[in-house]
């Protein structure tokens, strides 16, 4: 076969081919446009309702930077923490309690004494104001407990505990309350065993019903706790308030959480 027929044989069949050849669009979809809710697959059903009715975890986990102040007698206490790496700051009129990642600091800004254990409050105030978003976090384990009735209402309950090793105190439990028809966070059970570093059947209340919208999201306007008998609340025992809430998906980085040259390491 010549050369010249072969080439004209195997052009033919190129150009059949091609010819022959469909095309099909395939659409595209930018997800970035989309409302992706992923919650449900993640987080029982419960706690996922109760995370959109404040607003949505996925809205959360867009924020960075967490900032509010405590009014108090002593003086503002101004509280900011990086949500994503969990530094911490609080600004106290004589104190400074930092955490940078790594250590807990404490500053003096004159000779008196810090009344209190700061490497137990550095994070405390603001696991309480970011509930219930804070119990979005991993390690957890979540399960269905008795409502609580109080106040002629009836609160279901989700208990939360943690796998062991996380955090300072993975013996920790919470029981988030929440009202059954608006999906809200209603109230706070909670044990403290930091000290004892062993469960502790002592249940401590907040009670969680003002709340304040920051971009889209709703968080405590005041936090009230109460007194306690057999484990259950009974009557307000005292409350705090929250002001100069600031939310913001920016981030302050680590250096606005160093130590300073004259501080002291917390061990």
């Amino acid at each position: 076969m010549k050369i010249t027929t072969l080439l004209a044989i195997v052009l033919l069949l190129f150009t059949s081919c091609k010819d022959n050849k469909t095309t099909e669009t395939v659409e595209s979809v930018d997800y970035s446009e989309e409302k992706l809710d992923v919650t449900t697959s993640v987080y029982p059903e419960n706690i996922s309702n109760v995370f959109n009715a404040h607003g949505g975890i996925d809205a959360w986990r867009k924020m960075k930077t967490l900032k509010f102040t405590m009014p108090k007698d002593t003086g503002d206490e101004i509280t900011t923490t990086d949500l994503h790496n969990r530094y911490s700051l609080i600004e106290m009129p004589k104190h400074t309690i930092g955490f940078d990642g790594d250590v807990v600091w404490l500053q003096n800004k004159d000779n008196t004494v810090y009344d209190g254990n700061p490497k137990f409050y550095y994070n405390l105030m603001f696991y309480f104001y970011a509930m219930p978003f804070i119990l979005a976090d991993d390690g957890i384990i979540y399960e269905d407990v008795d409502p609580l009735n109080c106040e002629g209402q009836s609160y279901p309950g989700i208990k939360i505990s943690y796998e062991s090793g996380v955090g300072e105190s993975p013996e920790d439990e919470y029981i988030l309350y929440y009202n059954p028809t608006t999906g809200e966070m209603a109230w706070l059970g909670y044990t403290v065993t930091y000290f004892s570093k062993e469960k502790n059947k002592k249940w401590s209340f907040i009670k969680y019903s003002d709340w304040q919208e920051i971009n889209g999201l709703k968080l405590p306007k005041r936090l009230t706790w109460y007194n306690v008998e057999n484990n259950l609340p009974t009557t307000e025992r005292n409350d705090r308030d929250f002001t100069n809430i600031v939310l913001t998906d920016s981030s302050k980085g680590q250096s606005s959480f160093v130590m300073p040259a004259n501080a002291e390491v917390i061990k």
